[in-house]
């Protein structure tokens, strides 16, 4: 289920949703590229731009998979058309060198900054990204050479441009330093048991390969000294654990056997390394595995310790050590984390001459999960496994874990960790956080002992695990793991750390924790506005941005540009499967002693960018514009910096500069023929609804706006959009209204904002968006007798109550709707099986009870029992495969609305989920939508579709 991510102001969306997916469809999903136009690249004639029509939407480009090398020299990004492969592009920032390399993906620098490694793809043959539902992989170039169809691999030499492929390539890695290369093949045989395949080791300097055969897993150690791998042959002939000294080349075979290896892991500290061992019994279901460990690899005899089960009497009796989970090395390399399962007998082969089995699934009143959460869980469950601790020197295994508490988190001091039992609360209607018990755990002795009871907000640890941080009464807590006692931070001061804005019935949580002072006194937590320091002895809290953020109504966020991801490195492998060591990027902390780096949000102006924060001192603008600045990446070595910048005019691109932020320059232009099509404007709408609550709406004025002139508007809205005011209306193939293509075409465009009261979250929407409305109307810039409105999801449900309660709108298309609560409230949300009574009643429908308890309520708020009241012709959208509210909600309506003989029809597409994937339905849907809005707001002719509708005789074939 899809959780709800609290808002840390207005500011934030309020898009996550239970049973709904988010309105993120209409924002730039990670920003796509293009290169920079020629200079003087013709500009086109402002009276000769055309209208932006669907037939124009498989042009438009995306960014993504956008690095900084170490160096800051060089850039890469892929550059991805709606329709169409992409391009991988490799720049230089200094000069003139550009690589471009048709279908390449996954691009990943070595330390150096000499080298590249990615993937090309066989072409799609035009299929292109096809929009947020799918359509097309945007892979490998027409032409491209692919070995029997698979991906490749190439290295690319920056220096000189060459390049070293590597056919049928599975996944890469860079040893730290980049003095190596690692590649690992697909298999030869997909059909083969064994999955062994050869294993391509290249030293960058001298170009020398060797070929390693039969390798599965493998990876570097973190110093990058020596390469690990196991070897899985046929028949197991030769199975083992072999490391090279890349130094030397000298291989050293650590374990053969006939046997399975499996979960390869280098430990953090050291050469230490970690693997489990084992084979399965024909009637078992369960490998029975034994963990080798070996430290001091690069030693001449490395110590070898082998913990076998079968030799522990302590061993709990029925379970195996799991390969399902792969060691886990803590910090200081002392002890390793171990998952533990319990045996079965294989059931997968029936005896000869047995009766087939029945097949039922026994909903229990006491099932703590409904079996449709466990279906849709159950290869996790399979796989799942209770964590336990092996202590290195002593041999020991500590259990830490059992059926009870089966989530068990290590904290970074090795001998605490922090444990989870939630089984009481498994049948409590919840959403947006669930209760657990949570538990202090000796990693020596399994020892536990209670923090709290009933937590729904937990908030991590401290990088020195020496706290653990939580909501208890609206209170901040750190509970200290070494002495067992608990805190309330900024004690004795009534500054509130509660999101109170969040309008959802359950515990509020809080801004969020920023981050942990770096010499471990104090924790570093977000306000509304601004950015606070707590310490963990409870002392006052301490304003870092001295209240410029509340003053000025500005969401200042600490940005870790030191962090793994901000370094533009991407890490040192590609393409997933290489194993790495787990907590290699350890979070020293914040060092409160120098500059902090802010991103900056205007509540009101809709302004972001970023600001530096001097220690003492109050925060000063670097880049702070009338535009949407953000997603910063920093060169590892130098003082260079790329981020974005867009606006609805202008296409997310990338910028080049310092962490100064001065004298940025444009790097991309994802789509320069932008200037081809007559494009709207952008205006921020203050407002009021019925209860004199400060709104705001993003307005959107059409191509060559008149003023004065009143035009056709569509309202769209979900919950909290007017933060998407300088977000790029991306065309896309979609299942909702494109706000570039209507404004391209004359209309107006309303995005409002939602606030709701507990129980009424119809009645809400219905007063601040006709609150909005008039508004506008008021402003003169819409006609209020051709005024249309399109929500989908959570936007759907409150459409189809707005359709049931006013005639202030011309035309209504609702999609995905829930539309009768009391059916809603005991039905699944497919996707995850959860029934929707915790979206219901806490979550995002916020209606606080329950259909027994207030009937009446949950029908008031209810589109299907207000139908009579319709007034206004209106279009449903929905999938027979909708993962997330059932298709018979969009039925319930349509068949209550014929019912009552209301101008109603439904689109209803086959095997299709929430949204929209295949792209010719997507197509098939947004001119559908358009035809029906153009017929009642611009009085165009309706189609024979929507007057006549279309019989099953008749499907198929072009839209009439």
């Amino acid at each position: 289920m899809h959780r709800d991510l609290h808002r840390d102001t207005r500011a934030r969306l309020a898009l996550v949703c239970a049973f709904l997916l988010s309105v993120s469809a209409l924002l730039p999903a990670q920003q796509n590229s293009g290169g920079i136009a020629p200079p003087g690249s013709p500009k086109a004639d402002p009276g000769t731009k055309k209208v932006l029509g669907l037939a124009d939407i498989g042009r438009w480009n995306r960014i993504a998979n956008a690095a900084l090398s170490a160096d800051g020299k060089w850039m890469t990004y892929v550059i991805t058309p709606n329709e169409g492969d992409g391009t991988l592009t490799v720049r230089q920032l200094d000069g003139g060198k550009t690589f471009a390399i048709p279908v390449g993906s996954a691009p990943v620098f070595s330390d150096d900054s000499r080298y590249v490694g990615y993937f090309v793809a066989p072409a799609s043959a035009g299929g292109g990204r096809g929009g947020r539902g799918g359509g097309g992989r945007g892979q490998a170039a027409p032409g491209a050479p692919a070995a029997g169809g698979q991906r490749r691999f190439e290295l690319l030499d920056l220096s000189t441009g060459e390049k070293f492929p590597v056919p049928e390539a599975l996944t890469f890695k860079f040893s730290k330093g980049s003095h190596f290369l690692a590649v690992r093949t697909n298999k030869a045989n997909q059909a083969a048991k064994h999955n062994g395949a050869d294993l391509v080791l290249r030293e960058l300097a001298t170009g020398l390969t060797q070929n390693i055969g039969n390798a599965n897993l493998y990876d570097f150690d973190d110093a990058g000294r020596m390469l690990a791998y196991t070897v899985d042959a046929a028949d197991r002939n030769g199975n083992g654990v072999v490391v090279i000294d890349l130094a030397t080349s000298q291989s050293k075979v650590l374990s053969s056997a006939a046997l399975d290896y499996d979960q390869l892991t280098w430990g953090d500290k050291g050469a230490s390394l970690a693997v489990l061992r084992g084979d399965k019994k024909k009637e078992d279901l369960q490998r029975d595995n034994t963990l080798l460990i070996w430290q001091d690899v690069s030693g001449v005899k490395p110590r070898a310790v082998e913990y076998d089960p079968s030799k522990d009497a302590s061993f709990p009796k029925g379970y195996v050590l799991s390969e399902f989970s792969a060691p886990r090395w803590t910090r200081d390399g002392s002890r390793v984390y171990v998952g533990l399962k319990d045996q079965e007998l294989d059931k997968a082969t029936p005896a000869p001459g047995a009766e087939p089995q029945a097949n039922v699934d026994v909903w229990h009143w006491k099932d703590a999960e409904v079996q449709s959460v466990q279906v849709i869980r159950l290869t996790q469950e399979r796989r799942a496994t209770l964590p336990a601790v092996f202590n290195v020197a002593s041999g020991k295994l500590v259990r830490v874990s059992d059926e009870v508490m089966r989530n068990v988190t290590p904290t970074a001091e090795p001998k605490w960790a922090i444990g989870r039992v939630d089984t009481t609360y498994r049948t409590e209607v919840q959403w947006g956080g669930s209760k657990s018990d949570y538990f202090r755990v000796n990693t020596e002795t399994g020892d536990r002992a209670l923090i709290e009871k009933g937590l729904t907000r937990t908030m991590g640890n401290s990088p020195d695990g020496k706290w653990f941080l939580y909501l208890k009464n609206k209170n901040i807590v750190a509970y200290n793991t070494e002495t067992g006692k608990n805190t309330v931070l900024g004690a004795g001061d009534k500054m509130s750390f509660i999101d109170a804005e969040d309008d959802h019935p359950y515990e509020k949580p809080t801004y969020g924790v920023a981050g942990w002072s770096r010499d471990g006194k104090s924790v570093l937590v977000n306000h509304r506005f601004d950015l606070y320091s707590l310490s963990l002895d409870g002392g006052k809290p301490v304003n870092l941005t001295g209240g410029v953020g509340d003053a000025q109504q500005i969401m200042f966020r600490l940005v870790r540009l030191d962090r793994a991801g901000g370094s533009g490195r991407g890490g040192r492998g590609g393409g997933g499967g290489a194993f790495s060591a787990p907590g290699a990027e350890e979070d020293e902390g914040v060092d409160l002693s120098k500059p902090l780096l802010l991103s900056a949000y205007g509540e009101w102006t809709k302004k972001s960018g970023y600001y530096t924060l001097a220690p003492g001192a109050k925060p000063v603008p670097l880049v702070f514009e009338d535009a949407a600045v953000g997603g910063a990446i920093k060169a590892e070595k130098a003082d260079r910096v790329i981020f974005t910048k867009q606006t609805f005019s202008q296409s997310p691109d990338y910028w080049l500069s310092n962490t100064s932020f001065t004298s940025p320059s444009k790097l991309t232009d994802a789509n320069p023929f932008i200037d081809e099509y007559a494009w709207g404007s952008k205006k921020l709408v203050d407002f009021k609804n019925s209860k004199g609550q400060h709104l705001q709406g993003t307005l959107t004025l059409p191509a060559n706006y008149q003023p004065g002139k009143k035009y056709p508007m569509l309202v769209y809205f979900y919950e909290l959009l007017s933060n998407t005011h300088n977000q790029f209306p991306m065309p896309q193939f979609d299942d909702r209204p494109h706000f570039a293509e209507y404004a391209s075409d004359g209309y107006v465009i309303f995005q409002p904002d939602i606030v709701y009261e507990i129980g009424k979250p119809g009645s809400s929407a219905l007063d601040c968006v006709t609150s909005g409305v008039k508004k506008v109307i008021e402003m003169g810039y819409a006609d209020p007798k051709h005024i249309g409105i399109q929500g989908h999801s959570w936007g759907g449900y409150q459409t189809s109550f707005i359709l049931t309660q006013t005639d202030m709108f011309a035309a209504v298309v609702t999609g995905a709707p829930p539309t009768d609560l009391v059916s809603f409230y005991d039905e699944t949300y497919p996707g995850t099986g959860t029934l929707q009574q915790g979206i219901v009643e806490v979550g995002q429908v916020r209606m606080g009870t329950n259909p027994w308890d207030s009937h009446q309520l949950f029908e008031e708020q209810s589109a299907v029992y207000n139908v009579r009241n319709i007034k206004t012709p209106f279009l449903i959208l929905h999938g027979t495969a909708d993962n997330a509210v059932d298709w018979h909600q969009g039925l319930e309506l349509y068949g209550a609305a014929k019912r009552w003989g209301k101008q109603v029809i439904l689109l209803s597409y086959p095997g299709e989920p929430h949204h929209l994937a295949k792209k010719e339905n997507q197509k098939d849907f947004q001119e559908r939508m358009k035809q029906f809005f153009d017929h009642y707001l611009k009085g165009t002719p309706a189609p024979k579709w929507m007057t006549d509708g279309v019989p099953q005789t008749k499907k198929g074939g072009p839209i009439q």
